[in-house]
């Protein structure tokens, strides 16, 4: 993971305190239409990426959601005394899925940027951060983004990578519905590169056999950004109640603990960083 988050800090700490002042004024005030449903049938539906991997994958013997985005989406819901319906969603459909009404939160690898931010709501505290980065094969010759320029590049449809990719790198993109098929496609000859958050790339290359002959050259992540909670726009009461939860999980360090059970390597800094920004806060 890139560092570099202390230019991040002044974004969260305006948005911390919006959303602190919104719980106050808000309080009393009647809930938004999504924090009502959960309230009143006791359920909360959460729409999350199973890639595969520690951040998300099946178990084969209970064929369970688990990893780090299930995990939070149950800690969540508990926290705001809901039972959990947990939701695959993938790039290609996840923000359909939240604006159709098919899922009331997301949890699904998708990180902030000003795009997303005007069509849907999100809680301002991030509980993680993640860039993009690119498989390739060792024989491939690429060690820079540049090196991308005119050559055909694997991504998912709808992934926030695709933009600089294009406009910055000059890379042909070709989208896919899902990272699986983008990196069959990675495999099968049809791209020289498939680019997808680190966090997913890393642990494939690191631990999976059939991936020997591939590797992460490009040192510098793409586009590292906050990953957040994503709601509905306007959802004020529900925003503030699960930005309450996600600051609780930086204070009792119960984040740091989840990625050290879900053995994800290397250990994020931002985490820390948050954890002792809440501890230390009135």
């Amino acid at each position: 993971m890139t560092s570099g988050s202390h230019f991040l800090f002044p974004h969260f700490r305006r948005a911390i305190e919006l959303a602190t002042l919104l719980c106050i004024v808000t309080g009393a005030a009647h809930a938004d239409a999504t924090l009502d449903r959960i309230k009143q049938r006791g359920k909360v539906a959460i729409g999350v990426m199973v890639s595969g991997g520690p951040f998300g994958s099946i178990d084969p013997a209970t064929q369970q959601l688990v990893g780090w985005n299930p995990e939070l989406a149950r800690d969540l819901g508990r926290q705001l005394g809901a039972e959990v319906e947990l939701v695959q969603v993938q790039p290609s459909n996840r923000v359909q899925f939240l604006q159709s009404g098919k899922v009331d939160l997301l949890i699904a690898s998708m990180e902030y940027n000003a795009d997303r931010g005007e069509i849907l709501g999100h809680a301002p505290t991030p509980f993680y951060r993640v860039g993009g980065t690119a498989a390739v094969l060792k024989t491939s010759g690429i060690a820079k983004w540049e090196d991308l320029r005119g050559k055909v590049v694997c991504a998912s449809q709808g992934s926030s990578y695709v933009k600089p990719l294009q406009d910055q790198y000059g890379a042909q993109v070709r989208g896919f519905k899902t990272s699986s098929e983008s990196l069959l496609a990675l495999r099968g000859g049809n791209c020289v590169a498939a680019v997808h958050d680190a966090t997913l790339i890393q642990p494939l290359l690191r631990s999976n056999a059939e991936w020997a002959g591939y590797v992460a050259p490009i040192t510098e992540e793409l586009l590292p950004a906050p990953s957040v909670v994503w709601a509905r726009k306007g959802e004020a009461d529900t925003i503030a109640a699960v930005d309450k939860v996600v600051q609780q999980w930086h204070r009792s360090g119960w984040l740091i603990e989840t990625e050290k059970r879900n053995h994800i390597e290397p250990p994020q800094s931002l985490l820390p960083e948050l954890q002792a920004r809440f501890k230390a806060a009135p």
